[in-house]
């Protein structure tokens, strides 16, 4: 087989697929068009099959091209690592670290851990996004992120895992709220109230939507808003209930008048856990950023945090 890849051809499949865009991928990969074409004509010749359907709505990958991505993702990452690893004998900029985490680690447990690093590391930096867990998991297996925080029941097996907190979903209302005087109840109750949801794009959003669509039920929401203090706030003023991490919720029912009650589901107790490729893969800098997450969790466990 006549195949000739270089970088450029990998980066640009891997962009037209992120985009479903034979145009957007060009631009992302700072080409012309016409040169983005010749590029995939000439890769697909090269293998002897079709890379890319092609319709009037944009393109998506053939089973070829899906495996072409897959392979595309983990070689542009272990040359990331390479260059990370590298430019750690030279001046200036080290490399970047890129981190997935859901939402609770995001909001709540990585902001001071990620201040510390960053100012021990002044030529790091850190690329942080929010996805669901499978979502995650799926990123780290692929080569998309170095470093991923998951929670609940995913599967891990590829990866190698490191144990991270403990992560409680509980429900809050407003103090005086009826459901606010049971020691605890079941999520599939709260349905019959309304809602203050978290926005369409964050991981607990997507989370309780499952959750809905195997109960056959549907989330009353009143109002969406974009973080976790927004939500107390609005669950305080009654607007509705909410589903929040307890660690968040208890930091604001200190100053706002809100009440918690423990859900009965199994999964809302859920066990998080730090997941990478291969640490000894990893670039020194980012071993030393999860070197840092775990001695974290083992302080606020030694202080007693849930």
């Amino acid at each position: 087989m006549a195949m000739h890849l270089d970088l450029v051809d990998l980066r640009l499949m891997v962009h037209i697929a992120e985009a479903n865009s034979m145009t957007r991928g060009a631009e992302l990969s700072f080409i012309s068009l016409p040169a983005a074409s010749t590029r995939v004509k000439n890769l697909e010749a090269g293998i002897g099959t079709k890379l890319l359907y092609r319709t009037s709505q944009g393109v998506t990958l053939t089973p070829p091209g899906q495996a072409l991505v897959h392979h595309a993702r983990m070689v542009l990452g272990q040359i990331e690592h390479l260059w990370g690893d590298m430019q750690e004998y030279a001046r200036g900029i080290k490399g970047h670290v890129r981190v997935f985490a859901n939402t609770t680690a995001l909001g709540e447990y990585l902001p001071p851990v990620l201040r510390a690093y960053l100012s021990k590391n002044p030529d790091v930096n850190i690329d942080l996004r929010e996805r669901l867990s499978h979502d995650i998991v799926r990123a780290v297996t692929e080569g998309q992120t170095d470093i991923g925080i998951v929670a609940g029941l995913v599967r891990t097996e590829s990866l190698e895992t490191l144990p991270y907190r403990h992560d409680r979903l509980a429900l809050v209302v407003a103090q005086g709220h009826e459901l606010g005087q049971r020691p605890e109840v079941a999520f599939a109750e709260t349905l019959d109230y309304d809602y203050v949801g978290l926005h369409e794009s964050s991981a607990i959003h997507a989370f309780l939507r499952r959750e809905c669509d195997q109960l056959h039920r549907s989330i009353k929401q009143r109002i969406q808003v974009s973080n976790f203090e927004a939500a107390c706030r609005m669950i305080e003023a009654a607007v509705g209930v909410g589903i929040l991490p307890e660690s968040a919720a208890r930091r604001h029912a200190q100053t706002m008048a809100i009440t918690i009650v423990p859900l009965t589901d199994p999964w809302a107790l859920r066990k998080m856990l730090i997941c990478v490729r291969s640490l000894e893969a990893l670039p020194g800098f980012a071993r030393e950023l999860v070197e840092l997450l775990v001695e974290d969790a083992r302080q606020a466990e030694g202080a007693g945090a849930p």
